[in-house]
C-alpha cells in the first residue's frame, strides 16, 4: 500500500466496505451511455419516478452512512456524509433539473470515497483484496 497509512481491516471491515462500494456503484455508475459516455446508475433512473425515487435513494444512501458509523468514521465524516446526501436528495426534487444534476452529483461515490480516504484505501486496493 503506498498511501503512507498502515491500515488494517478485519474481514468483516472489508465486507462492509465492499458492499458500500458495490452498492454505490450500482446506485450511481453501472452503466455507460453509449452515445454520451456518461455513467449512470439505479439513483438516476429511480429519480425519474416522482417523490418515491428519490425517497429510495436517499434510504440506500443512509444504509451506505450507517455502515461507515459502523466502521468507526468520525462524526465529522458522516456530517460530511449526510450533506451529501441531502444536496442530493433536495437537488433531486426539482423535476428535470434535478435529474440531470443527479447524473453529474453521484453523492453514493462521493460517500464511498469518503469511507475508502478515511481507511487510506483506493478502489483498486479494495477489489484485489491487499487488507486480508
Amino acid at each position: 500500500m503506498d498511501t503512507g497509512k498502515t491500515t488494517y481491516l478485519t474481514s468483516a471491515e472489508l465486507g462492509r466496505i465492499r458492499r458500500a462500494a458495490g452498492i454505490a456503484r450500482l446506485m450511481d455508475t453501472a452503466v455507460r451511455l453509449p452515445v454520451v459516455g456518461v455513467r449512470i446508475g439505479a439513483d438516476s433512473v429511480l429519480g425519474l419516478i416522482p417523490a418515491v425515487g428519490d425517497i429510495a435513494g436517499s434510504l440506500i444512501g443512509l444504509f451506505i452512512i450507517d455502515e461507515a458509523r459502523r466502521l468507526g468514521l468520525p462524526a465529522h465524516k458522516l456530517a460530511r456524509m449526510a450533506v451529501n446526501l441531502g444536496v442530493d436528495a433536495a437537488c433531486g426534487t426539482v423535476p428535470l433539473i434535478g435529474d440531470i444534476f443527479d447524473v453529474y452529483f453521484k453523492s453514493h461515490r462521493r460517500n464511498v470515497g469518503i469511507i475508502l480516504d478515511h481507511f487510506g484505501v483506493s478502489e483498486e486496493e479494495l477489489n484485489r483484496s491487499v487488507f486480508v
